[in-house]
Order: structure tokens, then C-alpha cells, then sequence
């Protein structure tokens, strides 16, 4: 989440009332993320009593307005899922339709959606039962998802991440880490690997920390479906758990909590031995998926965004890690 367009006071207030709402009280833009413009949406509630029952008497909302890497003609798909998945009681926000029904709305060209907000906080240190709970609602979705009628290729597949890497070039490269140009030959490995006959689902594929709220040690919310996809479900996995096993201060590998992810997710769907068996390629391959997206966002993030640049050196240690020890950890 970012902020990349500013709307005026009196734009949000007119957008606001397109809703069932009520009327705005305030509105806060988040910095953290890379890809959209959100705002934190306080209103005075629900206007209806249908939408009131619906809400539960929130007047808080998410507002994203769609800036990069997301193509209009997405957008069904996207906030589509979202209600798909809510109505399966996953802990995942519902879209707020407005006054005539649509998902989405336009707005100076782009597009902007209003998110039903979940309670809950992202944890930054997540512990081992943090860890098993990701896993086993990512099974969840999995399982609730593989009915979702509309489908989505991935575009930050493996191959997408190798032309993403060329399209930065060698010296832009460098430019981040004189070391950073040496993972192409990796991303080229990756690129070759085919995922098309494992198991497939709509995958999140993006279940960072910063994407999942939680209370205690429960899952409140998972947010931020922008890179969902029709996938396999162990690449899904793969992200997850190169997000959520390694230290986030030191970059080290946590054994606990990588361990936590994988038996949380096994404890509600069982890997088979054709993923089990790629799995070692597939989470290089997810490192270099967030190597390649930062890398492009370091190069390409206006100086004076609302913004914080994300380091693609910390995931080429990643893959380095799961190049060594990937085999026996996922054996």
C-alpha cells in the first residue's frame, strides 16, 4: 500500500457518498507497499439497515486506488475473489459495492474500490504459531477458492520475473548491489521450470506479514489480492513460507517458524510427493519473484512518492539459502 495520487478533501467526500455508507469523517493515506494508493476511509456508517446488518456498524474502510502492475480488466477478477472467499468464511475483506452495484468506480481515469476493513495487526516479528496459523489458512483458501469461476494468469511467473530483471539491465542492476547481476543466470534456471501440472487453485501469492492482520495469534485478515492468480498452490506455499521463515531483523533462516508454516498448511491439505519434490526449485524461484519486483521498484519509484524502497538483496540471500538447504527442508 502507498500513496502515489492525492484527492482533495472534497473529491473523497463526493466518492464517499457514490456508497451506503454515510458521510466521510476522515481520511489517512498509508504509506506502506509499492503498488496503489489506499486510504484509511472513516465514515459516520452505514446509511441502510441492510448494509448496517451486512457491516456490523463499521464505519471504517480501506480505499485503493489502482496505480501499477494492475490492468483494468483484472479488477472483476481481483474483487471478485475477495467476496467469493468471504462468503466461504475465509478472513478476507468483502468489496463495498456502491449505490448502483459496481465493484469498482472511475475516477480522474483510474480505478478505485472501497474494501470492507478487518480488525487485527500485522505482526512484525511473527512467531512459530503465527507461522502455523498463515499455513493452515492458506490451505483454507486454497480449498475455498478452486470453485472461483473466473481465472487469472500469473504475471509475475517465473519467466516474468527474468524479463522484469533484463528489462532492469546489468548497470541498473549494479546500480541497487555491484553483486545484484549475478542472480540473472538463476532467474534464466527458474524461468525454464514448468508448474503447470501441479495442483492448481487461485493463489494469493503475495502472503507477506504486512498482508496478513492478526489478534493474538489468530488470523483476522488476509489482504492485498493484487497479485492473485490462477496457480499452483505449492508456488503459493513457496512465497509464504520465504516470507514468513526467515528472522526479519538478521534475514536468518528461522527453522521454527519455516516449520510452522509447512505443518500448519499440511494440517489442512496434504503436499503431494510431485510438489513435495518441486518444492525446492519453486521457493528459488519465489525469492527471485520479490528480487525482481523490488529491483524494478527501486529503479522505477518517483523520489517524492509516499513510499519506502524494499532492498531485492535481502531475497537473492533467500535464494542462496534455499539453493543449499531447499532439498532437505522440504523433503
Amino acid at each position: 500500500m502507498a500513496v502515489y495520487t492525492h484527492l482533495g478533501a472534497e473529491e473523497l467526500a463526493d466518492l464517499i457518498a457514490q456508497y451506503d455508507v454515510g458521510t466521510l469523517v476522515s481520511a489517512k493515506g498509508i504509506a506502506e507497499g509499492v503498488s496503489n494508493s489506499n486510504w484509511l476511509i472513516d465514515t459516520t456508517g452505514a446509511a441502510s439497515d441492510s448494509d448496517r446488518e451486512a457491516n456490523g456498524d463499521s464505519a471504517r474502510y480501506i480505499l485503493t486506488m489502482y496505480e501499477r502492475r494492475i490492468e483494468l480488466a483484472d479488477l472483476p477478477y481481483f474483487l471478485g475473489l475477495l467476496d467469493h472467499l468471504s462468503a466461504k468464511d475465509c478472513p478476507v475483506p468483502r468489496t463495498i459495492h456502491d449505490r448502483d452495484g459496481a465493484a469498482f468506480r472511475m475516477v480522474g481515469g483510474k480505478a478505485v474500490a472501497l474494501i470492507e476493513f478487518l480488525p487485527g495487526v500485522s505482526p512484525t516479528k511473527p512467531d512459530p504459531t503465527q507461522a502455523f496459523a498463515v499455513g493452515e489458512v492458506l490451505a483454507r483458501l486454497h480449498a475455498a477458492s478452486r470453485d472461483y469461476p473466473l481465472s487469472r494468469a500469473n504475471t509475475m511467473g517465473f519467466a516474468d520475473n527474468l524479463a522484469l530483471l533484463e528489462k532492469c539491465g546489468t548497470a541498473g542492476l549494479a546500480s541497487i548491489h555491484p553483486n545484484l547481476p549475478g542472480i540473472l543466470d538463476a532467474a534464466r534456471a527458474a524461468a525454464a521450470m514448468d508448474l503447470s501440472t501441479l495442483p492448481q487453485a487461485q493463489i494469493h501469492a503475495d502472503l507477506f506479514p504486512d498482508n496478513v492482520l492478526m489478534l493474538d495469534h489468530k488470523v483476522t485478515g488476509l489482504i492485498d489480492f493484487y497479485f492473485a492468480c490462477t496457480g499452483a498452490m505449492a508456488l503459493d506455499l513457496a512465497v509464504t513460507h520465504a516470507a514468513w521463515g526467515f528472522d526479519p531483523a538478521t534475514n536468518q533462516y528461522d527453522a521454527e517458524c519455516g516449520a510452522a508454516v509447512l505443518r500448519g498448511y499440511e494440517s489442512i491439505r496434504r503436499l503431494t510427493e510431485a510438489e513435495r519434490a518441486a518444492l525446492p526449485g519453486i521457493a528459488k524461484g519465489a525469492a527471485l519473484r520479490f528480487v525482481a519486483s523490488r529491483a524494478e521498484d527501486w529503479l522505477d519509484t518517483p523520489d517524492d512518492a509516499l513510499v519506502t524502497r524494499k532492498d531485492p538483496m535481502q531475497f537473492v540471500s533467500r535464494w542462496h539459502f534455499y539453493d543449499e538447504f531447499g532439498a532437505s527442508l522440504f523433503a
